[in-house]
């Protein structure tokens, strides 16, 4: 098991996760992995506009990406805390990679149809949920609590950066060498990711002995209560489902807001996307330090207020440099969110219920997504491109008034 830093542990010094050890190959998994998500996410869609031009069927694609979260994601919390979640983990990987590669022969054969690919996407997705309720519940025992929130600043930094600006722009290089190409490397990914996390070296977890008869259902029923009577987690849930909502409307409408309602184009969308993934590394970068100066709940309430801030200025100023600006900070401002939300949740959660917890937040959260999809849709044709921002807004409001009474008594 990695330890912290020895020099780190002087009082009143933040703890840092070692980088030798469980962490750094735990680290370069996730960061590999990532880098071959964002090959697949970038060329998925532009092969699927190939083989269909059915709006609906090109839809269905980024539908499969969430609906197996919806049907599955607490199966796969309950399956986290029964096995040993790193085995479950390259486990996992390993099935992805043969379906990957599989996937690259259809394309190289000329043989990939959009059922192939509504199918493979399903099956990815499906196998996600497993994968990452394991990794939100392996990571307290490979770097210890109190360094909890500087590993998952790092995890996340270093996905944004390897995604972003690494992966993604690499997908027309790849794609000018064959259509294959981009699934035949994300394959590579998953197999080498797979192999760092299967020579991690932790003890597997203690969990206390499991009741006669314990089934899956009673196993997602314990997670779903421990999250309800969780003061604080039940709120930050609640608020970070609301958020979601809208963040789903203005992802669905972002690039109609950019190139339509503002009139900059296809290269002003592609600055406020660069500008907005920046403002999210710059974000992950300072994450762990201030929360450790204003306190987890603190953190939480300053980023919904700037998330609320740039949501209006992006809804309400028909202006390339505002919207640039304002998305900057939207992503600074949620990738502290993020690292505080995990990092609360491995925290509270009860030791042997991390997998079951973090599934059910996740999956009561990320259900807001396709909703706001469909709200930014709705408000965008009846009222204009610029309402879903403006609506997202007013989402984040009642996130912010959600998160308060639950979280009253921990501010610090």
């Amino acid at each position: 098991m990695a330890t912290v830093d020895a020099g780190e542990l002087g009082a009143g010094r933040p703890v840092v996760p070692a980088w030798r050890g469980g962490f750094g190959r735990l680290w370069a998994a996730a960061v590999v992995s990532r880098f071959g998500d964002a090959l697949r996410g970038a060329a998925l869609p532009l092969l699927a506009v190939s083989l269909t031009d059915s709006p609906v069927l090109v839809s269905l694609v980024t539908a499969c990406g969430f609906l197996p979260w919806l049907l599955f994601g607490l199966i796969g919390g309950a399956i986290a805390d029964r096995v040993d979640q790193r085995r479950a983990m390259w486990a996992v990987d390993g099935a992805r990679a043969v379906l990957m590669a599989g996937f690259a022969v259809a394309v190289w054969l000329d043989r990939a149809t959009i059922g192939l690919l509504l199918v493979l996407a399903f099956a990815l997705t499906t196998l996600q949920t497993l994968f990452d309720n394991a990794a939100t519940a392996l990571l307290p025992s490979v770097v210890g609590e109190e360094a909890l929130g500087r590993a998952n600043a790092r995890l996340m930094t270093g996905q944004e950066v390897m995604g972003r600006f690494v992966g993604a722009p690499l997908v027309p290089v790849l794609l000018g060498l064959g259509a294959a190409m981009p699934y035949a490397a994300d394959a590579v990914t998953y197999l080498a990711a797979a192999v760092l996390v299967a020579s991690l070296g932790v003890a597997p977890p203690r969990r206390a002995p499991r009741p006669p008869g314990g089934s899956l259902r009673r196993d997602i029923a314990e997670g779903l209560a421990v999250l309800w009577r969780d003061r604080t987690l039940r709120a930050l849930c609640a608020s970070t489902t609301l958020c979601n909502i809208g963040i789903g409307a203005l992802i669905a409408t972002l690039v109609l807001h950019i190139t339509g309602w503002l009139g900059a184009g296809n290269t002003g969308y592609a600055v406020v996307i660069t500008v907005y993934g920046i403002g999210s590394v710059a974000g992950g970068l300072v994450a762990a330090r201030l929360t450790e100066k204003l306190g987890r709940v603190r953190t939480l309430l300053l980023c919904g207020t700037a998330q609320i801030g740039a949501l209006v200025a992006l809804g309400a100023i028909r202006s390339l440099p505002a919207a640039v600006a304002a998305m900057g900070l939207f992503g600074f401002a949620g990738i502290i969110w993020n690292v505080t939300e995990v990092t609360m949740t491995q925290e509270r959660s009860p030791e042997g219920t991390l997998g079951r917890v973090s599934s059910a937040f996740r999956t009561l959260s990320i259900a807001g997504a396709p909703l706001g999809a469909l709200l930014g849709g709705v408000m965008a044709a009846a009222w204009g491109l610029g309402t879903p921002a403006l609506g997202a807004a007013a989402l984040f409001v009642c996130g912010a008034a959600a998160l308060v009474p639950g979280m009253r008594s921990d501010i610090n």
